[in-house]
């Protein structure tokens, strides 16, 4: 590979204006193709193989036209101090309000809370139920401002009036925080590479890669039903790995011009040796993006395969753009590259690759920081590797209080009118209102299906925290009746998952009692089957995407135990991570700090996705600076010195690389949208753990502990496993060789 990778990059070298010109091309394409193409509303959401799911599907059967997983609203009102809503005024507002809803084009129903007893006990609380014919995020704009227009007219007349449900369903908004983060990547950009031109060419082909893999997503989401946090994932992603894989390839043709070798050979030279490592750093980041697939969520799919789509970008330009982009930068790149060439030109030889200049100069007499850290942990290895265990075990302890929920409009803001319509409603009706079950009976098959659903009723009625339940509606036919129940406990609490869990339970006594089927959907219903279906998925999940990266490193590494030790330590990377954000974003520590308003439950997706995404970053850092440590050792230095060559040369880039993803994805906690603020957080921590702790503190540990055994692999697998060539093994001259063969001699 490495071969191919070098002789790719000469060809990008020297054919740049080529290159140049296919990617401008190809980010023309996408940019005109996202232009023209048709706006998307936001991405529909399904659950395959859920009751829920299942139970949608049979009321779009049984109850044609329903649009039973249309958006919904609920338009509240409440009456001033010392007045009712049935005061005649009041009413007649009211009365105005549902008949301006009942106009709009999308809209289905609208209820008139008089005439369906919608009125708090104490007269002083109303709600008017909007229903859509198509789910609440696909609702068109004039649908949304019809409705907030109704809601204002209302309010006008001194009824406080709030909005909740969800058709006001709006787009992200992105945070200036973002913007701060391509800052401080470039501010360490040019402090690590110490030019700006140098600096300039990783931000420059990042963003290209984004702009072609973003502006094809916003292409296709018409036609693949992709929604706008599809393309905020895939930027997210995209940018941060897109910056790291061309920091990589810079940063190593400095190095390689400060060897004494010309321009094209140090261009070639840094994409078969840095390329290398940016291909299966790459690689791993695919899998574990694609592979969410597995969960069979299709929303979840989407997310993945795009973000994936966008990274394998980022690698393509880095292994052609960033060679092209070297050339037309010329000698500005690396004054002290240049440097460094005078220097080695004037003690007549190369060496084996793998200095930088300005530690070339002052190498022997100043050690770098790298390289004293490295030093320090071989002096100290289970020290070093117990305080990294156990501060990480203590960071991930509020992981095992995890709790996982979809968000509701209890954990908006309060200055939302969603949030203020939920809290309406509870002070007025109770806490379980928010988030009725419904509670679907199939009698297709019963012999007396009004008999079943009074038994039906009267079983739920007796399971406690039930608050109430409607008499059943049936369909024309009569064959299926839909009942709805309101719990005393929260939508998201434990209590109300507990009567979910029991309902269901009840169904297999109903069934043989009727022959009818009793099913249980809803906003409630449905967040509690997607934390069951992330629940289920995550083992074969860790299994398919850990086993395949794990296969790939062994390919990499040529090793058994280095694979196994950059597993174990991202399990240690994404449980500290996971406990993070419980401590935050469920608990409430330093949630203000962070702008999360609203503490609770954990998103479903969350965990699963952490450990998707959070596995291929951490992959990147193994691969970037464990495969310095293997080339350094094959080319025959011991391992201990092979742990100081790596970190010598590899742990400043790896520490900007982690900077550069803990600024990007810690720009995204000022998003407006909880699901990426949170993803944001839980990004930026990973990393911080994951390069900071697991890689520079406990990886050179573990190998300090394992000397030569790190890079056994038994001979067999070693005969037979392919060649990839990660250390550039095929590229060393004849005289590079020579002074291997003497350096094995001199260990002799």
């Amino acid at each position: 590979m490495a071969t191919f990778l070098y002789k790719l990059g000469r060809l990008s070298f020297r054919r740049r204006h080529f290159v140049a010109l296919i990617w401008i091309a190809l980010l023309t394409l996408a940019g005109v193709g996202a232009a023209s193409a048709p706006s998307a509303g936001e991405t529909s959401f399904s659950i395959p193989g859920t009751e829920a799911q299942k139970t949608f599907d049979l009321l779009e059967q049984r109850f044609p036209g329903s649009a039973a997983d249309g958006g919904t609203a609920r338009v509240v009102f409440k009456a001033p101090a010392g007045e009712k809503m049935t005061d005649a005024e009041n009413r007649a507002t009211v009365e105005k309000t549902v008949e301006e809803l009942g106009g709009g084009r999308e809209v289905a129903s609208v209820t008139d809370p008089f005439t369906t007893h919608a009125v708090s006990g104490d007269g002083t609380v109303a709600y008017a139920s909007v229903k859509y014919k198509v789910p609440g995020m696909q609702l068109e704009e004039s649908s949304r401002d019809a409705l907030k227009d109704a809601a204002a007219e209302a309010r006008d007349t001194g009824l406080t009036v709030e909005v909740g449900g969800d058709a006001l369903q709006a787009a992200a908004e992105a945070g200036i925080g973002e913007v701060i983060g391509i800052a401080v990547a470039a501010l360490v950009l040019v402090v690590t590479l110490g030019s700006i031109v140098a600096a300039g060419l990783p931000l420059l082909t990042a963003i290209i890669g984004v702009g072609i893999g973003v502006a094809t997503i916003t292409a296709l989401a018409s036609t693949l039903d992709l929604g706008s946090t599809t393309s905020t994932l895939a930027s997210m992603i995209g940018l941060a790995v897109g910056i790291d894989y061309a920091l990589f390839i810079v940063s190593r043709y400095r190095s390689e011009l400060a060897d004494g070798r010309d321009r094209e050979e140090a261009a070639g030279r840094a994409v078969g040796t840095a390329g290398s490592a940016v291909v299966f750093a790459g690689l791993t980041v695919i899998i574990a993006l694609a592979g969410l697939s597995v969960v069979n969520i299709p929303m979840l799919t989407k997310m993945g395969v795009a973000a994936a789509g966008t990274v394998a970008v980022a690698v393509l330009v880095a292994l052609t753009m960033v060679p092209a982009l070297l050339g037309y930068a010329g000698r500005k790149v690396s004054p002290a590259g240049e440097k460094g060439k005078l220097l080695s030109k004037g003690k007549g030889k190369v060496n084996s690759g793998h200095s930088d200049a300005g530690q070339q100069a002052g190498a022997v007499n100043q050690p770098n920081m790298g390289t004293r850290w490295a030093r320090f942990v071989l002096r100290r290895p289970v020290a070093v590797l117990t305080v990294g265990v156990l501060g990480l075990g203590a960071i991930a302890l509020p992981a095992s209080q995890l709790q996982l929920g979809l968000p509701d409009d209890g954990s908006q803001p309060t200055s939302t009118t969603q949030r203020r319509a939920y809290d309406l409603l509870s002070e007025g009706f109770g806490p379980g209102f928010n988030g009725p079950l419904m509670v679907v009976l199939d009698a297709k098959g019963s012999a007396d299906p009004k008999a079943a659903a009074t038994t039906v009723s009267d079983e739920i009625k007796g399971i406690k925290g039930v608050e109430g339940v409607t008499p059943a509606t049936f369909n024309r036919a009569g064959d299926t009746a839909m009942i709805t129940v309101t719990t005393d406990s929260k939508p998201a609490s434990a209590e109300t998952e507990d009567i979910v869990h029991e309902i269901r339970g009840k169904a297999a006594g109903i069934k043989a009692d009727t022959d009818a089927q009793v099913l249980v959907t809803g906003t409630t219903a449905v967040n509690i089957d997607v934390s069951q279906k992330m629940n289920d998925a995550l083992i074969p999940y860790l299994g398919l995407v850990v086993g395949l990266a794990f296969l790939l490193l062994i390919l990499v590494f040529r090793s058994i135990l280095v694979p196994l030790k950059a597993a174990l330590g991202f399990l240690l990377s994404v449980l500290a991570a996971l406990g993070a954000v419980v401590a935050v974003f469920q608990w409430g520590w330093l949630a203000g700090a962070l702008g999360v308003d609203e503490t609770g439950p954990i998103m479903s997706m969350m965990p699963i996705f952490l450990v998707g995404v959070v596995f291929g970053l951490a992959m990147d850092y193994e691969v970037f600076l464990v495969t310095r440590m293997r080339e350094a050792y094959v080319h025959g230095e011991r391992p201990g010195e092979a742990i100081v060559t790596g970190f010598k040369y590899g742990a400043r880039v790896v520490s900007a690389a982690a900077v550069i993803m803990i600024a990007v994805f810690a720009g995204f906690i000022t998003s407006s949208e909880s699901m990426v603020k949170m993803m944001g957080f839980g990004l930026a921590i990973a990393v911080l753990f994951d390069a900071f702790v697991v890689r520079m503190v406990i990886v050179p540990a573990v190998l300090a502990l394992l000397g030569d055994k790190a890079w056994w692999l038994p001979a067999w697998l070693d005969r037979a496993l392919p060649n990839v060539d990660v250390e550039g093994e095929g590229l060393r001259t004849d005289a590079e060789r020579l002074a291997q063969e003497e350096k094995e001699l001199a260990r002799v």
